[in-house]
């Protein structure tokens, strides 16, 4: 393709990314693209199923959504690169440099393209592995890598937070000091790979393959190894979760009191007052804390998945990197509590329903505090927040991705990278 012809048909791209009616979207599917340098450019939606890209510089490009279904991105340049919610299944990747590319969300599973159908078209058979594969510093949070074919990848110091990697081949990968706080491994194949200094909190590696892997200093909190062998990996200076049954007898005591306390509607037990209490990397999935008095405790890295912390008072709570997904936290007071990379996809942070002493609803609602807050980097898809006070909050390159903030307090919050994508804002 001529370099004008390219050059126009990008122009064109750019208006139609912009909503101007003269532009229209570019259409590269099968290209030959090789050695392009594309670097900085309006790319998002294209059109590039199948196209070949080796050698091409990406650099600093955005390819939101853009479909590289099948593309051959050997030796490509992705430095910085923004492909959020790009498509890369069966996409040819050796070689190629990710590092401090965006791509939350993108959908790198395995595929193949059935066949082609013009002349010219190069059909390529499936990625052996990721050899020479560098995905460094990037984000992956939430991106899909299904069965993908990744073995002796670097993906180290990256975020793939809610990441789905199931069957992926990560053989003789390194994925050190890169977070995968509740992703889902399972089945995957990890032997030989290197999790040194990663950050596991929460994740499943139902019957994934462990031989000869590393997980030296890492964080396997509340990792979920059914069917799993760990002994034939090295755990040498891995933390894993404490359990609360371990604990003091008076903190066991208290949790057990507090929720005969809950079910009892008052008659019996009585509420847990842990103000400053230290829980952190405790596992306390599922565990009924409403209404519990937390204020300034300690829950770093802690394991809430589930839990029902409704009207609990966590002002000045520390939970930095904890888990809270599909957590209930209606109407909890969590005023200067730093929240810090915690997890809460698909918690409900809504008012809650205010209910008198014999249980039954007094039509009143408590809304949730956030007010002073710290969110930097937290995740919180899919969450509710309708009519949440996070006033002064810092949501700094928090990801709010379809999240319902419907009647949200936002005043004086610091939104910074924040993602807000598909999110309801207050009106």
């Amino acid at each position: 393709m001529a370099g004008d012809d390219l050059e126009a048909l990008l122009e064109r791209h750019r208006q139609w990314v912009e909503g101007a009616a003269s532009g229209a979207r570019v259409d590269l599917t099968f290209a030959d693209l090789t050695g392009r340098d594309l670097g900085g450019r309006e790319l998002s939606g294209a059109k590039l199923t199948g196209a070949t890209l080796v050698s091409a510089r990406l650099a600093e490009s955005r390819l939101r959504k853009a479909d590289l279904f099948g593309a051959d991105l050997t030796d490509c340049d992705l430095q910085l690169a923004d492909l959020s919610e790009a498509d890369l299944r069966g996409a040819h990747l050796a070689g190629a440099n990710f590092h401090q590319a965006k791509m939350r969300r993108a959908d790198l599973r395995a595929g193949t393209l059935m066949g082609a159908s013009l002349p010219g078209e190069k059909i390529l058979p499936a990625p052996a592995d990721g050899r020479g594969v560098r995905i460094v510093e990037a984000d992956l949070a939430h991106a899909n890598l299904t069965g993908a074919h990744l073995a002796h990848a670097s993906i180290a110091d990256s975020d793939l937070t809610g990441a789905r990697l199931l069957r992926v081949d990560l053989r003789y990968s390194d994925m050190t000091h890169s977070v995968l706080q509740n992703a889902d491994l399972s089945s995957a194949d990890l032997r030989g790979a290197d999790f040194s200094g990663a950050r596991l909190v929460g994740a499943v590696l139902d019957d994934a393959q462990l031989d000869g892997c590393s997980f030296r200093g890492a964080d396997l909190i509340g990792i979920d190894l059914w069917r799993c062998d760990l002994s034939r990996a090295d755990t040498t200076g891995a933390r894993f979760a404490k359990q609360l049954d371990t604990m003091a007898g008076e903190l066991h005591h208290a949790v057990f009191d507090h929720e005969r306390w809950i079910e009892s509607f008052g008659r019996k037990g009585s509420r847990a007052v842990l103000e400053g209490v230290d829980l952190s990397e405790v596992d306390l999935r599922n565990a009924n804390l409403a209404g519990a008095v937390l204020r300034g405790a300690r829950l770093s890295r802690t394991i809430l998945n589930g839990a029902n912390l409704m009207l609990a008072d966590l002002a000045g709570a520390t939970l930095e990197g904890a888990s809270l997904r599909g957590a209930d936290l209606a109407g909890a007071n969590l005023s200067y509590a730093n929240l810090t990379g915690a997890d809460l996809t698909g918690a409900l942070l809504n008012p809650a329903p205010l209910r008198t002493a014999e249980g039954s609803p007094s039509g009143r609602f408590w809304s949730t505090n956030l007010h002073g807050a710290d969110l930097k980097r937290a995740h919180l898809p899919d969450c509710s927040l309708v009519g949440a006070n996070l006033s002064d909050a810092d949501l700094s390159w928090a990801d709010f991705h379809g999240a319902d903030l419907r009647s949200a307090n936002l005043s004086g919050a610091r939104l910074q990278g924040s993602d807000l994508a598909y999110a309801i804002l207050p009106s």
